[in-house]
């Protein structure tokens, strides 16, 4: 099992590399705005196998063209590593 990070790891991560992003409940939550729905869902699919590929998942909120995702370490009860590097890689692909 991943190790959490304490809050100063995480808020580093944040101010440094993923600024777009808050901690909300144990998790990493963004919200991105597409110009149109189909961008929206283009955007999940890209997510999605990223996801796939790192077998390591997120949440995933669909509201028109708003799509928040939050990610987090389920079985290690908060934000790991990989919670990071997946929030990278989402913001790429949201670009």
């Amino acid at each position: 099992m991943a190790e959490l990070l304490t809050d100063d790891q995480i808020d580093a991560a944040i101010r440094d590399h993923l600024p777009e992003w808050k901690v909300d409940e144990n998790a990493l939550v963004r919200s991105v705005k597409k110009d149109s729905f189909l961008d929206g869902i283009r955007l999940v699919a890209t997510v999605a196998q990223l996801a796939e590929s790192m077998n390591h998942h997120p949440d995933i909120d669909i509201r028109y063209t708003t799509i928040t995702f939050r990610v987090s370490s389920h079985d290690a009860g908060g934000i790991t590593d990989d919670d990071l590097v997946l929030a990278r890689h989402i913001d790429t692909a949201a670009g």
